[in-house]
């Protein structure tokens, strides 16, 4: 069980990327064929503090967005869901907030990221960062944070910082490939901060990118104390600490997209974690909100709050027909 201070500022602080989201319309839609597009704020950073904040959390985040109209939605919509933004800094160059048109479909379900000198990765370690994260019960990184050289080196700042503070770091491996050079860097990266973290969360294949054999990964994670959560999509997820291992499956929900199960599912396993200190109350939450984000167009504004999800935990969970070994 990790231990929390009491009385800290903040339930968490995410590091990430906050952007725009374009879904074309009407649903079901190619992005060639559609007839307009409905806006949404999205990006990991974004959509996992949003995730909290609706689960009952004070959340701040930690990114940057350009000093233009879309960097001004997004913030207006951040304020909207009442995401602290002290620590939201401006760029003022030509880095732009990222922008993403996904398709609001199941099958052939296309997602096309602008990510063109992206002002999410100027973030800077500063003194009010510091004390914010010297305030926090958690720092949430993503790895979109790690793949350019400054940004990574304000980041694993931050991770250190919050490890000398008792701010339990968690690293969602949040691997996309178009980000990279190649694996090998990736996995020198993923390496650096993977010792800095208290709890490592991915899927097979982001996980596969840290460490060849997953199991071996499993045996270093119990060697460091850390807790290890791995996402096995249609098969649930499996949590590992120390001698035990925990199992989820999924909820049964008609999906309409593949894509923010994965925001969803983090955001709310820290936030029961966090008032139940029981690891498998909180993967099963956290199954229940990923069931529900992709019932739903939409990321950020698809997050459930609290009473959707215990509504859903109402139905059984279906419980994963293949377990991971």
């Amino acid at each position: 069980m990790m231990q929390y201070k009491e009385n800290r500022l903040y339930d968490a602080l995410v590091v990430g990327r906050a952007g725009l989201d374009l879904y074309p319309q009407p649903v079901g839609s190619k992005t060639r064929d559609a007839d307009l597009f409905a806006s949404d704020v999205g990006g990991s950073g974004a959509n996992i503090a949003i995730a909290m904040k609706r689960a009952g959390g004070k959340v701040g985040l930690i990114s940057a967005l350009s000093d233009d109209p879309v960097g001004e939605f997004v913030r207006l919509r951040l304020e909207i869901e009442g995401i602290d933004l002290q620590m939201m800094q401006t760029t003022y160059g030509d880095e732009r907030t990222s922008l993403a048109i996904a398709e609001v479909r199941q099958e052939d379900c296309e997602v096309v990221i602008y990510r063109n000198n992206p002002a999410d990765l100027q973030i800077v370690c500063n003194e009010d960062v510091k004390l914010a994260i010297t305030q926090s019960q958690n720092l949430i990184i993503t790895g979109t944070s790690l793949i350019e050289a400054e940004s990574r080196k304000q980041t694993l700042k931050m991770m250190v910082h919050a490890q000398k503070n008792d701010c339990k770091v968690w690293l969602d491996l949040d691997y996309r490939p178009w980000n990279w050079p190649d694996q090998k860097t990736t996995r020198f990266v993923y390496q650096e901060a993977a010792e800095l973290t208290n709890v490592l969360v991915g899927n097979e294949e982001e996980f596969k990118i840290l460490q060849d054999d997953i199991n071996i990964q499993v045996k270093q994670c119990v060697a460091s104390n850390q807790v290890m959560i791995l996402k096995r999509g249609k098969s649930g997820c499996s949590l590992f600490f120390g001698k035990d291992r925990l199992d989820t499956g999924i909820y049964s929900l008609p999906a309409l997209k593949p894509y923010g199960s994965g925001d969803a599912f983090l955001g709310n396993v820290i936030m029961n974690y966090m008032s139940s200190r029981d690891w498998q109350l909180a993967i099963e939450s956290g199954s229940a909100a990923a069931a529900i984000v992709v019932s739903k167009q939409g990321c950020a504004s698809a997050m459930p709050k609290m009473e959707e999800i215990e509504l859903l935990q109402k139905q059984i969970i279906i419980k994963p027909k293949t377990i991971w070994s």
